[in-house]
C-alpha cells in the first residue's frame, strides 16, 4: 500500500472516529416522570446501648485506689464481688476511731473507780459522824447533872455534830450530780466514738463492691486514664467503675454535626442496618436531641450533638456496642412527582427542566417544594409521563421556553410566605 493511500486510509478513519463522537455528544440522556415517594433520608453512624444501665460506682467519701476488678465482659450473677478497693487514709481514721474509743472507755473506767474511792470515803465519814452523833446524844442525857458551862460545852458538840452530818448530806448529793454527769459525758464520747468507728468499718466494708444484680460486667472508663479502669488506678467517690446493663431493651446513640443536627426532628422515623449484622434490620424513632454539643476532641473548635433513637421493633434486638448505619427519615411524601435534582438547572434566577419534545427541547420553568440531597418535589410545571433531560441540550434543539402562569407563581410564593 502506498503512502498516498494510507493517509486517505487514516484521514477517512480519524473522520469516522469524529463523526461517532460528536454524534454520542449529542445524545441526552433523559427520566421519565411518574408519581413515586420523596423521602428525604439523612444517613448518619450511630452505636447501641441498653436503655438502662446499672451503674456502679465509687462509694461515697472514698478515694482509693482499685486492687481487683473483675474482667471486663463476665457475667456476673447477684451480689459476686466484682471491685476491692484500698483507701489508705479511710484505714488509718479507722484505725484513729478505734483507739479514741479505747481511751475514752479507759477514761469511763477510770472515773468509775475514782467515784466509788469518792463514795467509801464520805461512807466512812457517814458512819463516823453517826457514832460521834450516838456518842452526844448519850452525853446529853447527863447534862441535867453538869455545870451551866459543861451543858455549853455539850450543846455545842451536838451542834457541831449536826453541822457535820448536814454537810456530809450535802456532799453525797453533789457528788451523785457530778459522778452522774462525768458518767453522762464519758458515755456520750463512748458512744460517739462507737458511731464514727462503726461508720468508717461500715465505709471499709464497702470498697469491697458486690453486683447489685445479675448480668454482663463492662468496665467504665476511667476520668484520668481515658481509659477503661483497670488494677492500680484511682477512684474516688461516685466515679463509675463499672455497668451491668439490663439487654432485655436497647437504643442507638447518633453524634451528629450541627448541619445534620439541625435537620432532625424529635419522632422522625430511623430505619436501622448493622454492618457485623447485615441480614439484621430494626426501626425506631428520634427520641431527645442534646441542647449543647460537645467538641469531637480535646480543644477542638468542631462540636457533635448527641442525639438518641428508640430500637422500638427489630427482625433481632442488637447487643450493646454494635455500631449501626442509621437513616434518619426526615420527611416522606406518597405519590407526588419527584425528579432528580441532576435534571434541574438554574436560568435567569429561576429553576427549570428541559422537556422532551420529539428529537427537540423545551425549557420548563418549575416550581420545587421538598428537597433532598437527591430528589426534589415538583409541586407545578411537569406531568406525569413527561421526560426530562439529565443534561442541557445543544442550543440547536432547543426549540421554545415556557413560563408557569404568573398566577401561579403569586399563590406559590404566598404559601411559602
Amino acid at each position: 500500500m502506498s503512502k498516498l493511500n494510507l493517509l486517505l486510509v487514516s484521514t477517512l478513519m480519524l473522520i469516522s472516529i469524529f463523526s461517532c463522537s460528536k454524534k454520542e455528544k449529542k445524545e441526552v440522556s433523559t427520566f421519565k416522570i411518574t408519581n413515586s415517594r420523596f423521602e428525604d433520608i439523612l444517613v448518619l453512624e450511630g452505636f447501641v446501648e441498653p436503655v438502662n444501665t446499672t451503674t456502679i460506682g465509687c462509694p461515697d467519701e472514698v478515694n482509693g485506689v482499685i486492687q481487683y476488678l473483675i474482667e471486663d465482659g463476665t457475667y456476673v450473677k447477684d451480689s459476686d464481688v466484682v471491685c476491692i478497693l484500698e483507701d489508705a487514709e479511710l484505714q488509718k481514721r479507722y484505725n484513729e476511731s478505734l483507739v479514741k474509743l479505747e481511751t475514752a472507755q479507759g477514761s469511763l473506767a477510770k472515773s468509775e473507780a475514782n467515784i466509788a474511792w469518792q463514795y467509801a470515803l464520805l461512807e466512812a465519814q457517814v458512819k463516823n459522824n453517826v457514832a460521834a452523833s450516838q456518842i452526844a446524844n448519850l452525853d446529853s442525857l447527863q447534862l441535867q447533872y453538869l455545870s451551866d458551862k459543861q451543858k455549853r460545852l455539850k450543846e455545842l458538840e451536838l451542834q457541831k455534830v449536826a453541822i457535820e452530818k448536814s454537810k456530809l448530806e450535802k456532799k453525797l448529793k453533789n457528788l451523785a450530780i457530778i459522778n452522774q454527769s462525768e458518767i453522762r459525758r464519758w458515755d456520750f464520747m463512748i458512744q460517739n466514738q462507737t458511731n464514727r468507728a462503726q461508720k468508717l468499718k461500715s465505709m471499709l466494708d464497702a470498697l469491697t463492691i458486690k453486683a447489685p444484680r445479675a448480668g454482663l460486667f463492662t468496665r467504665a472508663t476511667n476520668w484520668i486514664t481515658d481509659n477503661k479502669n483497670q488494677v492500680g488506678d484511682p477512684v474516688w467517690e461516685l466515679m463509675p467503675i463499672g455497668y451491668i446493663p439490663d439487654l432485655t431493651k436497647m437504643k442507638v446513640k447518633i453524634l451528629a454535626s450541627e448541619g445534620n443536627y439541625k435537620r432532625i426532628n424529635k419522632n422522625d422515623s430511623v430505619i436501622y442496618s448493622f454492618d457485623a449484622l447485615p441480614e439484621n434490620k430494626a426501626w425506631g424513632i428520634i427520641l431527645t436531641k442534646a441542647s449543647i454539643g460537645k467538641p469531637i476532641k480535646k480543644n477542638s473548635k468542631i462540636k457533635v450533638f448527641e442525639i438518641e433513637a428508640s430500637i422500638d421493633k427489630a427482625n433481632k434486638l442488637p447487643g450493646p456496642g454494635l455500631s449501626a448505619t442509621c437513616h434518619v427519615i426526615l420527611k416522606r411524601i406518597n405519590d407526588t412527582i419527584v425528579i432528580p435534582q441532576i435534571t434541574i438547572f438554574e436560568e435567569d434566577s429561576m429553576k427549570v427542566v428541559y422537556v422532551k419534545k420529539q428529537d427537540k427541547f423545551e425549557i420548563r420553568q418549575i416550581i420545587t417544594g421538598n428537597t433532598s440531597q437527591k430528589n426534589a418535589v415538583v409541586v407545578a410545571g411537569l406531568r406525569r409521563n413527561e421526560v426530562i433531560a439529565f443534561s442541557k441540550p445543544s442550543s440547536e434543539r432547543i426549540y421554545k421556553r415556557v413560563l408557569l402562569p404568573k398566577s401561579v407563581l403569586k399563590m406559590y410564593n404566598n404559601i411559602k410566605n
